[in-house]
């Protein structure tokens, strides 16, 4: 497998949108980041965030201690000022509800290079602060990759936040990062394999409901994992 290199322009541009992003936030909202202490900078790791809007993939990209990659949605892309942006960024586009194998080994490339990359295991937005079933994915990814996870829980980015925001009302953005999850090798054959990877892809989702008020946990409601 070809090792995973970000094209020079790429990096130009998020020299750029990073600051960019993080000073648009301070200016139309409240910003709180707590739990960059657990940031294992320098090293591969997955960022597993519950996605409720656009406004998280930014929020997450423009307070983070060190670049990220990022995949999105592909239809996004067909947007004009979204597509514009995300094709800037460099994020990695991904067809929902389709097995696409060349995108995940693309994603296991990007760990193996040594490099983070961010994910929202819903696999779209949910509108709505609760969150809903992780998709197998992200299972799929820890299994092959074989790094550690860290959860992420935003809270304040929904829908109507640039509505908010524009009647000076200055909204509360929150992103709480925890503590990474380690996950033993994946050792099981079969159905009991893609079981794990559904497991997997739950246990995760705990970890960020265990970050998140009870009124975003949605179909984790009393599953929550609170880091210790």
């Amino acid at each position: 497998m070809k090792l995973y290199q970000v094209p020079p322009h790429i990096r130009f541009n998020r020299m750029i949108l990073r600051p960019a992003f993080r000073a648009l936030f301070h200016i139309l909202g409240r910003v709180s980041v707590a739990g960059t202490e657990n940031i294992p900078l320098g090293k591969p790791y997955i960022i597993a965030m519950n996605h409720i809007s656009i406004f998280d993939p930014p929020l997450l990209v423009a307070f983070w201690r060190e670049e990220t990659e990022i995949v999105g949605a592909a239809d996004v892309f067909a947007k004009k000022g979204q597509g514009l942006l995300l094709t800037m960024y460099g994020v990695i586009p991904v067809h929902r509800g389709e097995y696409d194998r060349a995108l995940l080994e693309t994603m296991t490339a990007i760990l193996e290079a040594g490099r983070p990359l961010a994910i929202a295991p819903e696999g779209g937005r949910s509108h709505e602060p609760a969150m809903r079933r992780a998709l197998p994915g992200i299972g799929y990814v820890i299994e092959h990759a074989r790094v550690p996870v860290v959860p992420v829980g935003l809270a304040g980015t929904t829908d109507d936040f640039w509505q908010r925001a524009r009647r000076g009302e200055k909204p509360r953005l929150e992103m709480r990062i925890g503590k990474p999850v380690h996950f033993p090798p994946v050792t099981q054959k079969g159905a009991e394999r893609r079981e794990l990877r559904q497991y997997n892809a739950d246990l995760v989702m705990r970890h960020i409901a265990g970050l998140l008020p009870e009124e975003y946990h949605g179909v984790y409601a009393g599953q929550a994992i609170r880091s210790a």
